[in-house]
């Protein structure tokens, strides 16, 4: 690449300043500096004095011009490796340690009897009406499957339009250990109603929340605005005891209508409990019934 002729030459007092115009094709300059380096020797011979001529260069590898933006590559950004802070926490906290315990056991209680009784009586009419027009085998037996299959039916679609289905619980590991040994006889008959099939009631724990809440009494509050039960949780608090969480949804109320009526859950669902009141998210508002047996001493 060839280089183009100086341009400029400056000279000062103190030396020659010499600047090439361009330096290829990126725009890049070269300085040219001759500068008399001044020392004070003290010599003998005069001649040896005089001052000598040093020669310096000064590079300018960044380019110039108005193409300067296109060339010019952009620089790496350094970055100092921050150490550890030992502030913060290098385990995981206790409640991300917990395992979900699956409730896979099989009970009675978790079986809709509308359903085995609306598909059964269901089952016994479609059969029977085949086997009456001779369209299935059995024809002997058509009175039978109708006779028995039309109330089975009736029985079935009855139970179905009364039921309540359970609500899901949420069990960790470290609750379920505690729980033979630390749940008073009244977390686990609650435990026991809400996570089952119930026929004839409004909802979960209708009776207590009507004697909590007083429902259309002085003080209370409409029975339409009453909360209802969404989930429940079996965990273990901070300091190793067992808690059974009701998990309400009440879009009516306020935080302060269940905080008013703290000790009333811990005197309906006790003895032997503390209640707590935490809002959850939203319309949520978490009841936590904390045992006050048999703390857990690993904790």
């Amino acid at each position: 690449m060839a280089t183009k002729a100086l341009s400029t030459v400056t000279a000062s007092s103190k030396g020659i300043f010499l600047c090439p115009h361009q330096y290829h094709e990126f725009n890049r300059h070269r300085f040219l500096s001759l500068q008399h380096h001044h020392h004070h020797h003290h010599h003998h011979n005069t001649s040896s004095s005089k001052p000598r001529p040093i020669t310096s260069f000064l590079v300018h590898l960044e380019p110039i011009g108005p193409r300067a933006h296109q060339h010019s590559k952009p620089k790496p950004k350094l970055t100092r490796a921050r150490a550890a802070d030992s502030t913060q926490p290098t385990t995981v906290s206790s409640t991300a340690d917990k395992t979900v315990v699956p409730d896979d056991q099989f009970s009675l209680a978790k079986v809709s009897f509308g359903v085995i009784g609306l598909g059964g009586g269901l089952s016994l009419l479609s059969y029977g009406f085949g086997a009456y027009f001779n369209i299935l085998p059995g024809s002997e037996w058509s009175a039978l499957m109708l006779t028995y299959g039309f109330p089975l039916a009736i029985i079935g679609m009855a139970f179905k339009y009364a039921e309540l289905k359970p609500v899901p619980c949420l069990t960790y590991s470290d609750a379920l250990k505690l729980r033979e040994t630390s749940a008073t006889p009244i977390l686990t008959q609650v435990r026991n109603d809400v996570t089952r099939y119930r026929y004839g009631d409004e909802q979960h724990l209708d009776e207590a929340l009507k004697r909590i809440f007083q429902y259309g009494q002085g003080g209370g509050i409409a029975r339409r605005s009453a909360p209802t039960l969404q989930s429940i949780r079996e965990e273990v608090t901070e300091d190793g005891r067992y808690s059974l969480v009701l998990v309400f949804e009440a879009k009516a109320l306020q935080l302060s209508d269940f905080e008013q009526r703290q000790a009333k859950f811990a005197s309906f669902f006790g003895p032997g409990i503390t209640a707590e009141i935490v809002k959850g998210e939203k319309n949520l508002y978490e009841v936590r019934l904390i045992s006050n047996s048999n703390v857990d001493p690993s904790a």
